[in-house]
Order: structure tokens, then sequence, then C-alpha cells
């Protein structure tokens, strides 16, 4: 399998780690030799009930039985997209109140940027300096780090940039901003946190000029920050929420959200503003559904943020210069990239997953299933302290 996986299939790098998977069950990956890989990753956000997880398999087994696909998006009434995007409308802010399914987070992006050049009018976009927000054009165009996309310009004209948290940068955005796009918390440059009330200065800077505030909780929503949305911690409403990894327990899924009125102008003036085959596919919808029941109906939000203090409790060592991040996306800052590495290379070979982030060398990934126990957090963080004590 391995010769064909390098021969047959694509890699994104030169040296993936090619862990040969069999199945995976809660908090474990298995690999096809029987062994067991504690997961402290969740397939980068993705698997925020594990792996597995009971009532999402059962929801996905029960829609398939029924049907699958069967119309492009927007056409045919479906009940587990219908249901869904009700209770999602139940949870947020009155102006949220519409989804639109897509089929990822990148995709999801997409959508957000033209809804809000149609809805203003403008063409400006405001993006963060070391912003991802995924590797599609547009999407592309918003990364705020040239490195990774120089190779592919041109992009998207009037895009321009801001330092996260620089208040000074604020005023730049003007009655010519269609719409400033920021993650509620920086993934790729470390799991950087707004300070200062950032957040509610943007978005009073573009209330006042009439441009439209677009959040990125691709990563952080779906409670892994102890709150369900971490907009939530910020006083801040974006007028459109992008989402994605986390809510279909593990399937390909993303969404925006918006008011109904700024959706609208996706319906006409051309028609089919975004179109797309396979978004609101029934079965992840299910799955959505499902994830979301259990995340809502569950205590697992609020044991989140304990989580959170069992690991920051635990993991202290001189080689750990901090943690960033909020409750289930850490990130352990570490001395060097040298370290880094030899952590998360080592750990893989004693079978204890870690990753790395995008555009911060020194940090070390940790974003377990919210699902994860306090055992396994401990035995998980034993295992760090152990690898970093032999460095």
């Amino acid at each position: 399998m391995k010769e064909d996986f390098y021969k047959h299939q694509t890699q994104t790098t030169p040296h993936p780690l090619a862990l040969e998977v069999s199945h995976a069950k809660g908090s474990y990956i298995y690999d096809t030799d029987g062994n067991a890989h504690l997961d402290f990753v969740a397939g980068v956000s993705a698997c925020s009930l594990g792996h597995c997880h009971p009532r999402v398999s059962q929801a996905i087994k029960d829609q398939v039985d029924l049907y699958a696909h069967v119309m492009v998006y927007g056409e045919y009434i479906q009940k587990p997209a219908v249901a869904y995007t009700t209770l999602l409308a139940s949870l947020l802010p009155e102006s949220l109140e519409t989804t639109y399914l897509v089929n990822s987070g990148t995709e999801a992006i997409e959508g957000a940027l033209k809804l809000a050049r149609r809805a203003t009018g403008r063409t400006e976009i405001f993006a963060a300096t070391h912003a991802y927000h995924g590797n599609t054009m547009g999407s592309l165009s918003v990364m705020g780090y040239e490195e990774r996309k120089s190779a592919f310009r041109p992009l998207l004209p009037d895009v321009r940039f801001l330092q996260f948290n620089d208040e000074s940068a604020i005023a730049a955005i003007t009655e010519k901003t269609a719409g400033v796009i920021l993650e509620t918390i920086q993934g790729g440059a470390g799991f950087i946190v707004p300070e200062n009330n950032f957040l509610t200065k943007i978005r009073k800077r573009c209330s006042e000029v009439g441009a439209l505030l677009i959040l990125d909780e691709i990563q952080p929503g779906f409670g892994r920050t102890g709150k369900l949305f971490a907009f939530e911690h910020y006083n801040c409403i974006p007028d459109i929420l992008v989402i994605g990894k986390g809510m279909a327990g593990g399937l390909p899924v993303g969404a925006f959200v918006a008011s109904r009125s700024l959706m609208q102008t996706l319906q006409d003036a051309p028609k089919l503003g975004h179109i797309t085959t396979f978004g609101g596919n029934p079965v992840i919808a299910a799955a959505c559904l499902a994830t979301l029941r259990e995340i809502t109906e569950t205590n697992l939000i609020a044991d989140t943020l304990e989580k959170e203090r069992l690991f920051r409790t635990l993991l202290q060592h001189k080689l750990i210069k901090e943690i960033r991040g909020k409750g289930l996306m850490l990130a352990l800052i570490v001395e060097d990239l040298e370290v880094a590495n030899h952590l998360i290379l080592t750990a893989a070979k004693e079978k204890l997953i870690l990753f790395w982030l995008l555009f911060e060398p020194k940090a070390v990934r940790i974003s377990p299933p919210l699902t994860i126990s306090n055992q396994e957090i401990t035995a998980g963080c034993q295992q760090i302290i152990s690898i970093l004590n032999q460095y």
C-alpha cells in the first residue's frame, strides 16, 4: 500500500508521515500493524467528536439508506440540510440566520468574498498578515504569507493587508472597502488570540464605513475554544461567518452564514451567484446535525476549558516558551524549529500524534478531539515532557 501511495496519490510535501491507517476509534488511530496512536491533532481540528463517534456514524448510515445526492444545491427540500441550518440559526445571533452549505472551508471563503463584493458593490478586501483561509485562488489571495502564494500570481486584485491586533491599521478601512476578513483566532500564524478588544474595534470601523466583517471560524468553531463559536468570547458579531472543519465529525464540509437579506444578493443579477453541486449533501448534512446536537446537548464545550487548564498545568518545561491559543486549540511555542521537529517526529515514533502549524516554525499543534479524556491528556502530556527531557 505504501508503494501505491507514493506512486499513484499526489503528495503535498516531500516527506509525508505515511502512517498506514487500519481504523480509528475515539482518540486513537490504529495502524496496519495493530498499534494505537493517541491523536492530539484530530485531523487538524476536523474530528471534533473523535473518530467514529457512534451518534455521527449512525446518522450517516441512516441517511445513506434513504438517499444521497439527488439534486444540485438549493433546488430540492432535503430534511438533513433544513434541520441542520434551522438548528444552527437558533444557536447564532439573529442576524446570522441563513446558511449556504458547501464542500469545504476554502469554498466557503470563496463564497464569503463573493458575497461581500456583490452586496457592497465594492472590490477592496482587507485581510491580515500571516492569515490562512485556504488554498483556492480567492482564499490564496487573502493569505498573508507571500512565500506560499508567490508561485501562483496573479491573484485577486484590490487585496490589502493589516497586522492582526494592530489598532493603528484600522483607519485604512474606508468606504472603498467591501469586506474585512479575519480569523477569529489566527491559526497558521501560531494560534494568535485577539487582544485589547481588537475585533470589537474592527467591527465598529466596518459598521461606520459600510464594509462587511467576515470572521473565519473554520478552525476555532464548534466548541473548540470553550464557546460554540470563538467570536462569542470577543463581543464581536460578524456580517458573514465562515465555518468548516469540525462541523461534520470528520466529513468534508464548509458553510458561510449571513442575514437573509445579504444572502438574497446571490439569487439574482446574476442568478446562481454561487453554485455548488454537492453542497448540502444529505449524508454530510446528517453528520453535521448529529455533530452539532452532540456538542450542544452535552458538557463538551464547558469541559473544553477544563481540559485546556489540564494541558497548561502538565506542559511546563524549559523548552516550552509559551502556550498560545484557547480551549483545545493550543500551540506549544518551543525554543526553535529543531526542537519542534524533534518533538513531533519523536512523538510519532512513540505513537503520539502531534503536528506543525503553517507559518510559525517553533509551534507544535495540540488540537485533540473535544471528547478526549483527562487520562488520555495526562498520558500524552507525560510523553511530551519525557521527549523534551531527552532532547
